[in-house]
């Protein structure tokens, strides 16, 4: 074989050795095509639903009799996972025991929904044990937050599901989420997401007020969730096409070095130079220690998303507060900046 013919081999082999994996999207510079949106059926009362828990165990087992009896006040009926219960360290069971319940829920087609329990930390060790195939074949409405971000991101990214990032079922449901659950959900309203206006005794209202960090208007799907969640998964087939999208992002008890660390990495991954607009919500105990100076929360988001010049705001109720949007992530949306809001464009169930 001649030299010239030996090189052209050997990049095409070297090449292809390269390309991604069919079906996995990429969520980079380099993304491949996403895979189109898909919608999750429609939730109805008397429906049955499936409690999971992805990610770390009960701090409390009356936990697990509060988030039943939330569901089924809501109407609904409950099925608990079959390892619901389990633990092991701080994990709610094995990696496979838990990834089970998500693959069973998705298969059993008399369960319309699933509720995670809680969140805390390890959905990522269940992402590569998940059965994407079946989730595809099965679309049904997840429901939850914090580090259930790795399950939306996963699943939007390699199903395009849409998912919905909001209370999980051991949270708080006050009238607020609770009205919220009934019109997206059981109503199957457009929502419009936009602060609540709280003055109490003060002349201005001093609580849930938004900043526009860029002023205009966006319209794209939504990405993103839990801040520390989301850039854990960098450089993983388990992120979204940001291209064009609206991201959305919260976290909590994060000092501001960590926040300003994972913006840099949002940064260099690329994905704040592809986003449409930009959403954050509430960084709840997010205040720096003692010792030398540190950065703001503000002055981080000064830094990262201003010289973007897309539109921007922070402040919205999305996060580890007790009234919280249920975002659909996948949802197309159009966002306003300068009013703070944000409001669905499209169903986000099948019809």
């Amino acid at each position: 074989m001649q030299r010239r013919d030996f090189l052209r081999t050997s990049l095409a082999a070297l090449a292809l050795s390269l390309a991604p994996l069919p079906g996995i999207a990429v969520g980079s510079r380099g993304a491949m095509k996403a895979p189109a949106r898909l919608l999750p059926a429609a939730l109805n009362p008397g429906d049955t639903v499936a409690l999971v828990s992805p990610s770390a165990a009960m701090d409390e087992p009356f936990n697990f009799q509060l988030a039943q009896e939330v569901l089924e006040a809501l109407g609904l009926k409950v099925r608990a996972g079959a390892h619901l219960r389990q633990r092991r360290g701080h994990l709610a069971g094995t990696d496979a025991e838990r990834a089970a319940d998500i693959n069973a829920a998705f298969a059993d087609p008399q369960i319309k929904a699933l509720v995670c329990a809680r969140g805390g930390s390890g959905a990522a060790r269940i992402l590569p044990l998940l059965d994407y195939q079946r989730i595809r074949r099965n679309p049904k409405i997840l429901l939850g937050y914090s580090d259930i971000t790795a399950l939306h991101n996963a699943i939007h990214a390699q199903t395009g599901l849409v998912t919905f990032h909001g209370p999980n079922g051991s949270g708080s449901w006050n009238s607020f989420n609770v009205e919220q659950f009934r019109r997206l959900f059981f109503q199957r309203e457009l929502l419009e997401y936009r602060n609540l206006s709280e003055p109490g005794d003060e002349l201005v209202a001093r609580h849930n007020r938004i900043q526009t960090l860029s002023p205009g208007r966006a319209r794209g799907e939504l990405v993103g969730g839990n801040l520390t969640v989301l850039t854990a998964l960098a450089g993983s087939p388990y992120l979204p096409d940001f291209r064009g999208k609206i991201l959305f992002l919260e976290d909590v008890a994060e000092a501001p070095y960590r926040v300003d660390r994972m913006f840099s990495t949002l940064k260099l991954m690329g994905v704040l130079d592809q986003v449409a607009g930009i959403i954050f919500g509430e960084c709840t105990d997010c205040k720096p220690g003692d010792g030398f100076g540190s950065l703001t929360i503000g002055e981080i988001l000064d830094d990262y998303i201003k010289p973007l010049g897309i539109p921007a705001y922070s402040g919205a109720m999305i996060g580890h507060i007790r009234k919280q949007f249920i975002v659909p992530v996948g949802g197309k949306v159009e966002m306003d900046a300068d009013s703070g809001s944000f409001r669905l464009l499209e169903p986000v169930f099948q019809s």
